[in-house]
């Protein structure tokens, strides 16, 4: 009956982790947020927004949303702007006024990128410059963007196990396109920062002037941009300290402060809450500003969107060095589930290996004294 017992013991040790179910990891934490690559990214004028939680539906549970701003919060800045995200990607057509009031209580200010209707106070960025996954990338649909639109293409490295391949020549030619090249959040705010500029005349002096467009902790301080219309010469340009404004070549296409000439005036480029000092040769009396939707007079801007990114190191191992401009949709990932089966397989082999020996000798000592 003992050795009975034994071998039943035995068994159930060895078959408890083999039928035992696996347990769902912890939310994961992806450390290449708070490493050098992410350093680079924003230092090369990325962006890093939210896109909640790894298989959680944002729409259906909103606690997402802050709970990512504070996840992304304690890894890296959101941009060189600012330290908050203000971009946020969801997978809904419709955000309405109870998700839309979560976004705006979070200070997300951009959603996107297929979604059409979205309370007061957001504004949508839309994904119309196809993909640029190898086979999916469209020149064409790129080349007929409007005036001073911005053009949002969709990548996303990985899908499950599986990894897209970029379309290397897409890449390539976009480099070479003579656009700005920026993001959700800092085309937004540059708009936003033009349209609260304005300009003051005495005599031969223009003063252009910008104001803060947004208060708070969460703002973001992005230059913006205006034209200003003039019948002078320019004597010089200088900033409110009477240092020299730096001059743009016009060969920039990426977001800096600076002016140049253009036919009729120039266009300035200042941060918010600044003042920049244009010196005129002869007395203007009609000066006309007008703000500018894209950075240095360029036709329109682009952005790439780097949707469900769990693993940053993945999402831009393609792209070090590229002159293309990203905005990245962070995704809190799923902590790899760790299994029962292997440990407690482990532990039971400690116990039954033991066991099995001295029921193999007992059994062996009472066959001999049997015998």
């Amino acid at each position: 009956m003992g050795g009975k017992l034994q071998t039943l013991l035995v068994s159930a040790l060895l078959l408890i982790p083999i039928l035992a179910p696996s347990v769902a990891g912890e939310w994961g934490t992806d450390t290449w947020l708070s490493s050098v690559i992410a350093e680079e990214r924003i230092a090369s004028g990325d962006e890093f927004g939210c896109q909640g939680y790894e298989g959680i539906v944002t729409a259906v549970e909103p606690w997402v949303i802050s709970a990512c701003k504070e996840y992304l919060e304690g890894q890296t800045n959101a941009s060189k702007w600012g330290h908050s995200p203000i971009s946020f990607g969801i997978d809904s057509n419709v955000i309405n006024e109870e998700l839309g009031d979560a976004l705006k209580g979070s200070g997300f200010q951009i959603v996107g990128d297929l979604v059409d209707e979205v309370p007061e106070g957001l504004y949508i960025a839309t994904r119309n410059g196809a993909s640029l996954e190898k086979g999916v990338a469209d020149k064409n649909l790129i080349e007929e963007a409007g005036d001073d639109s911005l053009v949002s293409i969709h990548w996303r490295a990985r899908i499950g196990d599986l990894r897209v391949r970029e379309d290397k020549e897409v890449i390539s030619w976009l480099e070479e396109q003579e656009v700005w090249f920026t993001t959700w959040g800092e085309w937004y705010n540059h708009r936003e920062s033009g349209k609260s500029t304005m300009s003051f005349v005495n005599e031969s002096t223009i003063t252009i002037a910008s104001s803060p467009q947004y208060a708070g902790v969460d703002s973001w301080a992005v230059p913006g941009s205006v034209k200003v219309a003039f019948e002078s010469t320019v004597v010089e340009v200088s900033g409110a300290d009477g240092s020299p404004f730096p001059l743009l070549t016009g060969s920039e296409r990426k977001l800096v402060v600076g002016w140049r000439q253009v036919e009729g005036g120039i266009i300035v480029t200042q941060n918010p809450h600044s003042q920049v000092i244009v010196e005129l040769e002869n007395i203007s009396d009609n000066v006309d500003i007008t703000p500018l939707s894209t950075f240095n007079n360029l036709d329109y801007s682009i952005t790439v969107v780097g949707h469900h990114t769990t693993n940053l190191f993945r999402w831009t191992q393609d792209f070090s060095g590229t002159e293309l401009t990203f905005t990245w949709l962070i995704e809190r990932p799923i902590e790899e589930a760790v299994g029962w089966k292997l440990p407690l397989f482990a532990i039971s082999m400690l116990i039954a290996v033991p066991l099995s020996i001295i029921f193999l000798i007992r059994n062996d000592q009472f066959s001999e004294s049997n015998g």
